[in-house]
Protein backbone atom coordinates (compact mmCIF):
# COMPACT_ATOMS: atom_id res chain seq x y z
CA UNK A 1 0.00 0.00 0.00
CA UNK A 2 1.39 3.38 -0.81
CA UNK A 3 1.55 5.31 2.37
CA UNK A 4 1.88 9.65 2.52
CA UNK A 5 2.49 11.54 6.18
CA UNK A 6 0.43 14.52 7.07
CA UNK A 7 3.82 15.89 8.46
CA UNK A 8 7.46 15.53 8.64
CA UNK A 9 7.67 14.59 12.48
CA UNK A 10 5.22 11.26 11.67
CA UNK A 11 7.57 10.96 8.37
CA UNK A 12 10.76 10.86 10.08
CA UNK A 13 9.15 8.51 13.32
CA UNK A 14 8.41 5.85 9.89
CA UNK A 15 11.38 6.72 8.89
CA UNK A 16 13.98 7.01 11.56
CA UNK A 17 13.88 4.62 14.13
CA UNK A 18 16.36 6.20 16.60
CA UNK A 19 14.12 9.30 16.42
CA UNK A 20 10.37 7.13 16.64
CA UNK A 21 11.70 5.44 19.52
CA UNK A 22 12.59 8.61 21.37
CA UNK A 23 9.61 10.52 20.63
CA UNK A 24 6.92 7.05 21.59
CA UNK A 25 8.83 5.47 23.92
CA UNK A 26 10.11 1.71 23.22
CA UNK A 27 6.38 0.18 23.47
CA UNK A 28 4.42 2.56 21.57
CA UNK A 29 7.55 2.65 18.81
CA UNK A 30 7.38 -0.99 18.59
CA UNK A 31 3.47 -1.47 18.01
CA UNK A 32 3.88 1.76 15.56
CA UNK A 33 6.46 -0.35 13.30
CA UNK A 34 4.39 -3.72 13.39
CA UNK A 35 1.52 -1.05 12.50
CA UNK A 36 4.01 1.02 9.57
CA UNK A 37 4.86 -2.92 8.52
CA UNK A 38 1.48 -4.13 7.80
CA UNK A 39 0.22 -1.50 6.28
CA UNK A 40 3.39 -1.36 3.71
CA UNK A 41 2.54 -5.22 2.92
CA UNK A 42 -1.09 -5.01 2.55
CA UNK A 43 -2.00 -4.34 -0.97
CA UNK A 44 -5.42 -2.49 0.05
CA UNK A 45 -6.88 -2.12 3.48
CA UNK A 46 -9.08 -5.27 3.47
CA UNK A 47 -6.13 -7.19 3.98
CA UNK A 48 -6.16 -5.53 7.62
CA UNK A 49 -9.46 -5.73 8.16
CA UNK A 50 -9.24 -8.81 10.32
CA UNK A 51 -5.73 -8.55 11.66
CA UNK A 52 -4.18 -7.91 14.76
CA UNK A 53 -4.33 -3.97 15.67
CA UNK A 54 -8.40 -3.33 15.72
CA UNK A 55 -8.49 -1.87 11.76
CA UNK A 56 -11.51 -0.16 12.32
CA UNK A 57 -13.80 2.85 10.69
CA UNK A 58 -13.90 5.83 12.77
CA UNK A 59 -17.65 7.90 12.97
CA UNK A 60 -18.57 11.28 14.32
CA UNK A 61 -16.12 13.91 13.78
CA UNK A 62 -13.66 11.25 12.37
CA UNK A 63 -15.67 9.45 9.77
CA UNK A 64 -13.87 8.61 6.92
CA UNK A 65 -10.56 8.25 9.06
CA UNK A 66 -9.55 4.71 9.97
CA UNK A 67 -7.78 3.56 13.05
CA UNK A 68 -6.07 1.02 14.27
CA UNK A 69 -4.65 0.52 18.18
CA UNK A 70 -0.76 1.03 19.30
CA UNK A 71 -0.32 0.75 23.12
CA UNK A 72 -3.51 1.65 25.38
CA UNK A 73 -4.99 4.11 24.37
CA UNK A 74 -3.39 5.48 21.62
CA UNK A 75 -4.27 4.91 17.82
CA UNK A 76 -2.63 5.60 14.87
CA UNK A 77 -5.09 7.56 12.85
CA UNK A 78 -4.91 7.61 8.94
CA UNK A 79 -7.72 8.19 6.23
CA UNK A 80 -7.81 7.22 2.48
CA UNK A 81 -5.50 9.00 -0.23
CA UNK A 82 -8.46 8.36 -2.51
CA UNK A 83 -11.40 10.97 -2.86
CA UNK A 84 -13.81 10.28 -2.93
CA UNK A 85 -13.93 6.90 -1.65
CA UNK A 86 -15.70 4.27 -2.77
CA UNK A 87 -19.07 2.92 -1.27
CA UNK A 88 -21.44 0.16 -1.39
CA UNK A 89 -25.30 0.78 -1.82
CA UNK A 90 -25.71 0.89 1.90
CA UNK A 91 -23.28 3.28 2.06
CA UNK A 92 -20.55 1.53 3.63
CA UNK A 93 -16.71 2.46 2.69
CA UNK A 94 -15.70 -0.66 0.34
CA UNK A 95 -12.00 -1.13 2.17
CA UNK A 96 -10.73 -3.45 -1.16
CA UNK A 97 -10.93 -0.44 -3.18
CA UNK A 98 -8.60 1.84 -0.71
CA UNK A 99 -4.74 1.30 -1.97
CA UNK A 100 -3.01 4.30 -0.48
CA UNK A 101 -3.94 6.02 2.93
CA UNK A 102 -2.27 9.29 4.41
CA UNK A 103 -1.10 9.19 8.08
CA UNK A 104 -2.82 11.68 10.15
CA UNK A 105 -1.92 11.49 13.14
CA UNK A 106 -1.01 9.32 16.57
CA UNK A 107 -3.76 10.23 19.61
CA UNK A 108 -5.95 9.09 22.10
CA UNK A 109 -9.19 10.15 20.52
CA UNK A 110 -11.39 8.95 23.37
CA UNK A 111 -10.49 11.67 25.46
CA UNK A 112 -11.78 14.17 22.92
CA UNK A 113 -14.98 15.36 24.12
Amino acid sequence: MLITFANRKLKKCANNDRFALKEMGKKRFEFFKKRMTALLVAKNLEELRHQPGHWHELTGNRKGQWACTLDQPYRLIFEPVEKPVFTDTDNKFIWIEIKAVEIIEITNYHKEG
